[in-house]
C-alpha cells in the first residue's frame, strides 16, 4: 500500500468536508483507480459532472501510475463569466 496526499478545491472541498486527507491505495494503481476509490469512499462526488485530476500540480490522465507521496489534486470544473 501506498499513501497519496489528496488535495480538494472549490465544490469538492464542500462534499468532501475537508481540504486535504491522505488515501491508501494498492502500489501501482492508476488515476482511474484513484477516481474509484474516491467515488466509493465519497459518493457525493458523482453530482459533479466531471473533475480534473492533477498530479504534482500537472494535469493528469486515467492511466498515469501513481506513485506514493504523490500529491494528487482533485478539482471541479470552473464556470466563467
Amino acid at each position: 500500500m501506498m499513501k497519496i496526499k489528496t488535495l480538494f478545491f472549490g465544490i469538492t472541498t464542500d462534499l468532501v468536508g475537508t481540504s486535504n486527507l491522505d488515501l491508501e491505495l494498492s502500489e501501482a494503481s492508476t488515476v482511474e483507480d484513484f477516481k474509484n476509490l474516491l467515488k466509493k469512499d465519497y459518493p457525493q462526488l458523482e453530482n459533479l459532472d466531471s473533475y480534473a485530476i492533477a498530479v504534482n500540480e500537472s494535469y493528469a490522465t486515467s492511466d498515469l501510475i501513481l506513485n506514493g507521496n504523490d500529491t494528487v489534486a482533485v478539482i471541479p470544473p470552473v464556470s466563467g463569466g
